[in-house]
């Protein structure tokens, strides 16, 4: 009556989920969980008290003339660009949160739990205003307040940055996201 197909058995005690969802990922996807989550609180809070502190204030020396502290309210991606393409920059900004979230779960090495978590955090951050911040729903301003001479940005900008090395290091280095190297064809 029954009939099993040899491909949907498993050895008596192994698990029927795929192995990138295993316990050995379980490490790496914490690692990368907490630093999303970590930046994306980080990010928040300091725009939180940029709004409270800076708005409407002239800027702040902190270390001139690389970096100052100036508010600014950002309709665009980087250096100001894209203002008109604030709802694409929002659904760009979702799908590369479902992206990396599906990703997540094959993370075997560290730099890129570190790496992808870094993304998924300043992705999330810069979304959160774009949805919750004025003058509309996926239309917000971005709160930049991270003045570095010609580039004014926020928490969730330099997360960017630095997951944009990490996954070009990584990537140079021929680590997979399992940690495996990644053999040429060639």
């Amino acid at each position: 009556m029954w009939e099993t197909r040899p491909d949907m058995e498993a050895a008596r005690g192994a698990s029927l989920t795929p192995a990138e969802d295993g316990p050995g990922s379980r490490p790496y996807v914490l690692t990368f969980t907490l630093v999303a989550l970590g930046v994306w609180v980080i990010d928040q809070l300091t725009k939180l008290w940029a709004v409270d502190r800076l708005q409407g204030e002239p800027s702040i020396e902190v270390l001139p003339p690389v970096l100052n502290l100036t508010f600014v309210r950002n309709p665009g991606a980087a250096f100001g660009m894209g203002t008109s393409m604030t709802v694409v920059l929002s659904i760009v900004a979702v799908a590369v949160a479902v992206v990396v979230v599906r990703a997540a779960s094959r993370l075997r090495d560290r730099g890129w739990a570190i790496g992808l978590g870094l993304l998924l955090g300043g992705a999330i951050g810069n979304l959160t205003d774009r949805i919750l911040r004025e003058p509309a729903v996926l239309r917000g301003h971005v709160v930049d307040f991270l003045d570095y001479g010609p580039f004014v940005g926020n928490v969730a900008d330099v997360a960017l940055t630095f997951a944009a090395v990490i996954i070009v290091w990584r990537t140079l280095r021929g680590v997979g996201l399992d940690g495996q190297k990644v053999e040429d064809d060639a």
